[in-house]
């Protein structure tokens, strides 16, 4: 019997690529979005309707997998965005919708399948993070935060599903060549603006991140490691996965707290 997996936010980028790879490798795939028509038309792929923002969505989407499969056996947090905002701009509503989704969202979907991997005394959970989950960049704050709560959420929560057999890991993506920056990306206006007194920071540093994703190379390597993982129970706790990741997050281990930072600020022209 194929295993059970639940992906959110499978409409686009690592989460569909994830899910169709999954589905073709004989896993029994629930792809998990608020957008079921971007998906392929792949007969084996389950689609989903599902809002991590919204709770009576993903109690629904639980008890609609439960009913057709009777488990699940895999969760794979993806579904996510950045906001692109200083700290000084940003909005009540901005930073909550940030956190709403990145944050509330996966603890909200992961609240709803652990009782039914407690019971199965198994289950794989797996939260798509970022290598922006342990370096911060400038404009990226509110985005950074909710990424270092994650990491900070599968700390803790490996120590509570221990019992059970459950594993939590973290995917720390770099950059890669999707349609993040057109989908994925909420920028502040006044951040934006010609008149910010940020204006020059803002000119130099979004090309930089635009142009990464834009021209970087295929999320594949997400993918992988969500199978990897899947397939491993030694698998690492966190996993770095592309160039950004593999490089700052073992120097963020080995330097001292100043010398990471001015590493970062010779890396990206801060």
């Amino acid at each position: 019997m194929s295993k059970v997996v639940l992906i959110t936010g499978a409409s686009s980028g690592m989460g569909k690529l994830t899910a169709e790879f999954l589905s073709k490798n004989g896993y029994t795939v629930y792809a998990g979005t608020r957008d079921a028509t971007a998906l392929s038309d792949d007969s084996s792929l389950k689609k989903i309707y599902i809002d991590v923002t919204k709770t009576k969505t993903i109690q629904s989407t639980i008890k609609t997998i439960i009913e057709n499969e009777g488990k699940i056996d895999v969760l794979v947090n993806n579904a996510g965005y950045g906001l692109l905002s200083t700290v000084e701009d940003g909005t009540d509503e901005e930073m909550f919708n940030q956190f709403d989704v990145n944050v509330f969202g996966l603890l909200k979907v992961t609240r709803a399948v652990l009782p039914h991997m407690r019971k199965a005394k198994s289950g794989v959970i797996i939260n798509i993070s970022s290598f922006l989950g342990k370096i911060g960049l400038p404009l990226l704050a509110q985005y950074n935060a909710s990424k270092y709560a994650v990491e900070g959420i599968v700390d803790s929560l490996r120590f509570e599903v221990l019992p059970y057999n459950i594993r939590v890991h973290s995917i720390q993506a770099g950059l890669f060549g999707t349609n993040f920056v057109q989908n994925g990306l909420v920028t502040n206006d006044k951040t934006m603006s010609e008149d910010s007194p940020y204006k020059s920071l803002v000119a130099h540093f979004v090309p930089i991140v635009a142009n990464a994703i834009n021209e970087g190379p295929s999320p594949q390597p997400i993918a992988d490691a969500v199978k990897n993982i899947i397939e491993d129970e030694n698998s690492k706790i966190f996993v770095p996965v592309g160039a950004e990741a593999e490089t700052f997050v073992p120097l963020r281990k080995e330097m001292s707290d100043e010398a990471f930072e001015t590493k970062v600020k010779e890396t990206f022209g801060i």
